[in-house]
């Protein structure tokens, strides 16, 4: 690069907030949390695999389990308003046509693996089951055939997220994913 290049490119500049204490401009500039976690030991080279591939998935699956748990919030929300159940009926059927169409495509591409942490993430988000999300907008009907469904595949929508026992390396995991340090 030349020196006139070098002179017309200006440096970036970003503005912070500043306070003035006893005549001192101060600049503040708030951090994100850090979280530090010890070591990981991997006795053998499986578990390495397995902690990456949780680290893939989760980065996969949870920014869909936080728009299932908006677009719950915002249909319940949208469903306390209306007049009466033939309206909310009709509400929710809309909803599951526009949420299927949306994002069928993009569940299918999940793994298997994949899919069952979508269970639990959901739990994580919601905190309730994904049974019992489907069980209040759809029905009892619904929410059994969709377990049952998901039960001829080895999966459970009853499946819980116990964020102390079970899912203490997940949990990690999505703490370091939300706030950007993996």
């Amino acid at each position: 690069m030349s020196k006139a290049q070098q002179l017309q490119t200006k440096p970036e500049i970003q503005w912070v907030e500043a306070c003035v204490y006893q005549g001192d401009t101060i600049p503040f500039v708030q951090l994100r949390n850090i979280y530090i976690y010890p070591p990981l030991n991997f006795k053998t080279t499986k578990e390495w695999q397995e902690y990456y591939r949780l680290v893939y998935n989760v980065k996969k699956v949870l920014p869909l389990s936080i728009m299932i748990h908006n677009t719950i919030i915002e249909t319940y929300e949208y469903l306390e308003t209306l007049p009466n159940q033939k309206a909310k009926d009709a509400h929710i059927k809309r909803v599951e046509k526009g949420l299927k169409e949306q994002y069928t495509a993009q569940f299918k591409k999940l793994s298997f693996s994949q899919g069952k942490l979508l269970i639990k993430l959901v739990d994580r988000e919601c905190n309730q089951s994904s049974y019992e999300i489907i069980k209040a907008f759809m029905g009892s009907f619904k929410a059994g055939f969709y377990q049952t469904f998901a039960s001829i595949f080895g999966a459970s929508l009853k499946k819980e997220y116990n964020a102390v026992k079970d899912d203490s390396l997940t949990e990690r995991v999505i703490t370091l994913a939300l706030n950007g340090q993996i």
